[in-house]
């Protein structure tokens, strides 16, 4: 006997029973925020009650055909409500999630490896970034899922790399690509995270071993202080679409974007390489004022943002769209999955 095509509508990924025939396609529509906006794309069910984990099991091609050509999905209007519900999704697409090790900023786990957005302080920017692009080891997928989105700022704008990287100034941008940036860290002196929170370990011998084989330099230092430094590129080709892009953390973990008196004050006691963390050219010599700036503008150009709501999932492609967060006020709650590692050594510099 055939099946009615109400009996067959039951077995479609994601689709609770209904009274009516559908064709898959049809059960999400996808289309941009805004007029003549391309990032991100939104990601919007056709019919109640579409479960997202069960669909998007059953059209991983789809995702990430639109995330190759765009860099970044927001699926909203699912209903989703719990980190469980995030962690379905992001399961259904990518299997296993990542832990988030190399820690520059302090995040709180929520759930399994589900963490906290970076806990900064609520009036100030967080530059634009690619998550763990400092590191030697970064998640190609980055989630945003937002609990409660606060009702005054609090948006994360985004930035695709491809853009910014064609829209530098051919000079500025070849003197970095041949240099490269190097990240310095200091712990111990009180100020930032402990390189115990940063490495994820209080074993000295392990988080040796965790450097040396991820090509970061160590320095004890008395007191058991400990500056770390790590030369890394400012951009990469796509490891699936050899797209070049855009991809570190430079701007981020600049003494530059700190507040003028914060790091005033800090430089009365500190040299530039003894903050916290610094960013300087792979041979160590500073970046210019002007280099600076013009990386600012690239990414100033670039930038788009828009206001979270309740329930909404940010689906990023972590290589082609740096992120960053407005001030706010009030409360706000985003949570963070990432997923897919990709690490250094898979690229030939």
């Amino acid at each position: 006997m055939t099946d009615t095509p109400i009996e067959s509508l039951s077995r479609l990924p994601g689709m609770r029973r209904k009274a009516i025939s559908m064709s898959q396609e049809s059960l999400v529509r996808i289309e941009p925020l805004a007029p003549g906006r391309k990032l991100p794309m939104v990601v919007h069910p056709a019919v109640d009650g579409l479960d997202l984990a069960g669909w998007a099991k059953g059209h991983q091609d789809l995702v990430e055909s639109e995330l190759r050509r765009h860099g970044g999905l927001l699926f909203r209007g699912f209903g989703l409500r719990s980190t469980e519900e995030m962690e379905k999704v992001i399961r259904a697409l990518y299997g296993e999630l990542l832990q988030y090790t190399d820690r520059v900023q302090p995040r709180t786990q929520v759930s399994n490896q589900i963490y906290s957005s970076t806990e900064y302080p609520p009036d100030q920017t967080i530059e634009l970034h690619n998550e763990s692009s400092y590191a030697y080891t970064w998640a190609l997928r980055i989630f945003f899922f937002c609990i409660t989105p606060s009702p005054f700022g609090g948006a994360t704008p985004l930035a695709d790399g491809r853009g910014v990287f064609a829209r530098m100034d051919p000079a500025v941008r070849q003197r970095l690509l041949e240099k490269k940036v190097m990240y310095i860290r200091n712990f111990g002196d009180g100020l930032g995270i402990t390189w115990q929170t940063a490495f994820q370990t209080d074993d000295r011998a392990r988080m040796e071993e965790f450097c040396r084989t991820r090509g970061i330099e160590l320095e004890w230092r008395d007191r058991n202080r400990l500056r770390t430094r790590s030369v890394r590129p400012v951009a990469l080709p796509h490891p699936r679409t050899g797209e070049w892009s855009w991809f570190n953390a430079l701007i981020s973990s600049h003494s530059s974007t700190l507040d003028p008196a914060v790091r005033q004050a800090l430089l009365t006691e500190y040299a530039e390489d003894e903050l916290p963390k610094n960013v300087f050219y792979g041979d160590g010599s500073p970046l210019e004022p002007e280099t600076l700036a013009e990386i600012r503008r690239a990414s100033r150009e670039e930038t788009v943002a828009f206001p979270w709501q309740e329930g909404d999932l940010l689906l990023l492609d972590n290589m082609l769209v740096a992120h960053g967060r407005a001030p706010y006020q009030g409360p706000r709650k985003v949570v963070v999955g990432m997923a897919e590692p990709v690490s250094l050594g898979n690229f030939s510099l």
